[in-house]
C-alpha cells in the first residue's frame, strides 16, 4: 500500500523472519561468528538464546543459507512433543525410513546406522532445534543422550538449540546439570543500542529501495525506548508507522507519528517482555556500568566455553590414553598365548617321551632273565628308542 509512496521495492518491515535483510548489529555478528566457529569446528552442542523477537530465528535461517552442500540438516519447530516422540521426529526431518509404532530402540538404531552412514560418506550432520524453551526435562535429557552418539574421536551429530531466556534458566535446574555440561558453545542474543537501531531501521528502508534518512532522529529515539532494541518490535512499530504516514502523505516520519502509533496499539505486541535480568537493570544509572556489565557477562561466556573445551581436550586425552593401553594389552596378551602355546606344545613332548620311557620300563622288569637286564640289554632291544630319550 505504502511502497509506492516511499520508493519501496518490498516492505521493509516484514514479520517474518527474511535472511535477505538480515542486519548485523555487535551481537548478532558475535552471535552468526560463534554459530560458524561451532560448525566449522565440529563441536557436539550449541545453544542459542535471547529475547522474544531478538533475530534467533533470522540469524539460523541465513545460517542455513550458508551451509555448505556436504552437511546435511534437519530443523524442529515443533517442540511441544513427549521424549518417545522425539527420536521419530528427528527420522522423519531426515528422512530416514521407519515403520509406524517402530521401538525407540530400533529407531536409534536407524538414526545411528544413518549417522555411520554419512560419516563413511564425509558428510556432516546437524539438528537444529528452534523454540528450545518448551521441551521438557525428560525430552531434553532425550536430545543429551544424542550426544552420545560418537566416534572415538568426532562428533556423529551435531546439535544447535535455540530458545528464549527461559531455556538458561531451565537447564540450571540440579536435575539438567548433565544436559549443561554438554553444551560446548553458547550465546545469549542480547537487545541492539540507541545507535544500532538507527543503524538497523536504515538499513532495513536502504535494503527495500527507501532512503535511509526516511525516520527522524526523534522518531527513531521514540521507536528505541517503545521497543527496548528488539527487532520484531521495532519492525511492528515502523511497519505501522509508514501506515501512518502514508495516510498523511508525509514524506518522513516524525515522533509525532511514532507516538500517534503507540498510543492507538496501546503498546500491544510494542512493549516487549524482556528477562527479569534486563528488567532489573533499567534501575542501573547510563554511566558506563551497564557496559561494564556485559563486558563481564561476556568475558565469563568465553571463560565457559575455554572451560568446556579444555574438560573436552582432557577428556579426549584420556580416551587417547585408555585407547593406547588397551592396544598394548592386548599386544601382551598375543604374546603371552603364543609363548603359552610353546610351552603346551613342548610339554606334550615331554609327556610323551615320558610315557615313552615308562613303557620301557615296564618291559624291562617284565624281560626274561637269560635275556639279561640292564641297559645293555634295553640296548639290544629298543636301542634307537633310548638314544632318542
Amino acid at each position: 500500500m505504502y511502497k509506492a509512496h516511499f520508493g519501496f521495492n518490498e516492505k521493509p518491515f516484514n514479520l517474518v523472519p527474511n535472511p535477505s535483510f538480515l542486519f548485523l548489529s555487535s551481537k548478532h555478528a558475535n552471535a552468526l561468528t560463534t554459530l560458524e566457529y561451532a560448525l566449522t569446528e565440529k563441536v557436539g552442542f550449541v545453544m542459542l538464546t535471547g529475547e522474544i523477537g531478538s533475530g534467533k530465528t533470522t540469524l539460523i535461517r541465513h545460517l542455513l543459507n550458508q551451509i555448505e552442500s556436504d552437511m546435511d540438516v534437519a530443523v524442529i519447530f515443533n517442540t511441544n512433543i513427549l521424549s518417545n516422540d522425539l527420536i521419530n521426529l528427528i527420522l522423519t526431518e531426515f528422512e530416514i525410513d521407519y515403520n509406524d509404532g517402530i521401538s525407540k530402540a530400533k529407531a536409534l538404531e536407524a538414526l545411528y546406522e544413518f549417522l555411520i552412514q554419512q560419516y563413511s560418506r564425509n558428510r556432516n550432520v546437524l539438528l537444529i532445534i528452534d523454540e528450545a524453551q518448551n521441551l521438557s526435562e525428560e525430552v531434553l535429557e532425550e536430545i543429551r543422550m544424542l550426544s552420545n552418539l560418537q566416534t572415538d574421536d568426532e562428533m556423529l551429530l551435531q546439535i544447535i538449540i535455540v530458545g528464549q531466556p527461559e531455556l538458561r534458566n531451565k537447564i540450571k535446574d540440579p536435575r539438567l546439570e548433565q544436559f549443561a555440561q554438554r553444551i560446548a558453545v553458547n550465546f545469549h542474543l542480547s537487545a541492539m543500542t540507541l545507535e544500532e537501531t538507527q543503524e538497523y531501521i536504515a538499513h532495513r528502508i536502504e535494503k527495500a529501495g527507501g532512503e535511509p534518512g526516511l525516520f527522524t532522529m526523534e522518531a527513531v529515539e521514540r521507536v528505541y525506548e517503545a521497543s527496548r532494541g528488539i527487532p520484531r518490535a521495532i519492525n511492528l512499530l515502523c511497519d505501522v508507522a509508514l501506515v501512518y504516514g502514508y495516510a498523511d502523505e508525509n514524506q518522513n516520519i516524525g515522533v509525532e507519528i511514532i507516538e500517534q502509533v503507540i498510543v492507538d496499539k496501546g503498546e500491544m505486541g510494542v512493549s516487549t517482555q524482556v528477562s527479569e535480568q534486563s528488567v532489573q537493570r533499567e534501575g542501573i544509572p547510563d554511566n558506563g556500568l551497564l557496559e561494564r556489565i556485559e563486558h563481564i557477562e561476556n568475558n565469563f561466556t568465553q571463560l565457559k566455553t575455554y572451560y568446556h573445551n579444555y574438560i573436552d581436550e582432557i577428556e579426549s586425552r584420556a580416551r587417547f590414553c585408555r585407547d593406547e593401553m588397551v592396544n598394548t594389552l592386548k599386544k601382551d596378551l598375543a604374546l603371552e598365548r603364543k609363548k603359552n602355546q610353546a610351552l603346551a606344545v613342548e610339554y606334550g613332548k615331554i609327556k610323551e617321551r615320558y610315557k615313552l620311557l615308562k613303557r620301557i620300563r615296564q618291559k624291562q622288569s617284565s624281560a626274561p632273565a637269560e635275556e639279561g637286564t640292564g641297559h645293555d640289554s634295553l640296548k639290544k632291544r629298543y636301542g634307537y628308542l633310548l638314544d632318542y630319550i
